[in-house]
């Protein structure tokens, strides 16, 4: 019996999230959309998870759809449209829902479809073994995971349209250089690094935690008077967690805070 397109386990407060095709550079299956989507929804409804972290097995991070399928023409028009307004997309909508904190442990290859998924957590720590690309307009496609909507706010409008005109390859060094990543690790310690990294924020108060997330994407498209109004709210409920009232004990205690999330 052949193992699901998508693996997934937890450590302590850390959910992992493991792209399971290795054969096929774990190109999207309508499987492991689904699973994919569940294994989200899975972590978000644990009260025990704090962080999350998405990576993929063998020596690929993510190649995009699958372009066996497309050469066939098995996804032309409406049954594309389909398959991603009803599934890839999915995946999309669920991590704008998701409070908790994302991480993209990219341990290889992330083109097209696969660094749309990367760069829509919150997070990337990158092996330096790694090769990033919006390579779209090699097969005549537009980024069609929502790449035009994220890179542009991570790296600039002039070098997103660079990378999605040429659909040049990028090593790990230059991802970073751009911001496109925020570490580069060595590739043999990418999931220790990354778990180190998820450990450090899941031991941080998971309320504010989830809170200066939601208070980051919301301020992309609010006023600052508008930001400054919800912030003030969201500060003001604060105060009243136990979290808070044990982080400021704990510092006149001169003491390490022990979280609860409440």
């Amino acid at each position: 019996m052949s193992e699901p397109h998508i693996l997934y386990r937890t450590e302590g407060h850390i959910a992992i999230i493991t792209l399971n095709r290795p054969e096929a550079k774990n190109a999207f299956t309508p499987e492991m959309i689904n699973l994919w989507r569940q294994s989200l929804e899975e972590a978000r409804a644990d009260d025990n998870v704090r962080v999350i972290i998405v990576t993929g097995k063998g020596d690929t991070f993510c190649s995009e759809g699958d372009i066996r399928d497309m050469a066939a023409g098995k996804l032309r028009s409406l049954e594309m449209k389909k398959f991603l307004w009803e599934g890839v997309h999915r995946i999309v909508f669920t991590l704008e829902d998701l409070d908790k904190p994302v991480i993209a442990a990219i341990n290889g290859a992330a083109m097209g479809a696969g660094l749309d998924m990367a760069i829509m957590c919150d997070l990337r720590v990158c092996s330096d073994k790694a090769r990033l690309g919006e390579s779209y307009i090699l097969l005549g496609l537009v980024p069609g995971d929502g790449g035009a909507y994220f890179l542009p706010k991570l790296v600039g409008i002039a070098k997103a349209l660079e990378l999605f005109f040429t659909g040049d390859i990028l090593s790990a060094p230059e991802a970073l250089e751009i911001g496109l990543v925020n570490r580069v690790v060595p590739h043999d310690r990418l999931m220790e690094e990354t778990l180190l990294l998820a450990e450090k924020i899941s031991s941080k108060p998971p309320l504010a935690m989830r809170m200066t997330k939601r208070a980051v994407y919301q301020a992309q498209t609010s006023t600052l008077r508008s930001h400054l109004d919800y912030i003030s709210s969201q500060l003001s409920l604060l105060t009243e967690t136990q979290d808070h009232q044990e982080a400021a004990r704990a510092f006149l205690e001169k003491r390490k805070p022990v979280f609860v999330g409440k």
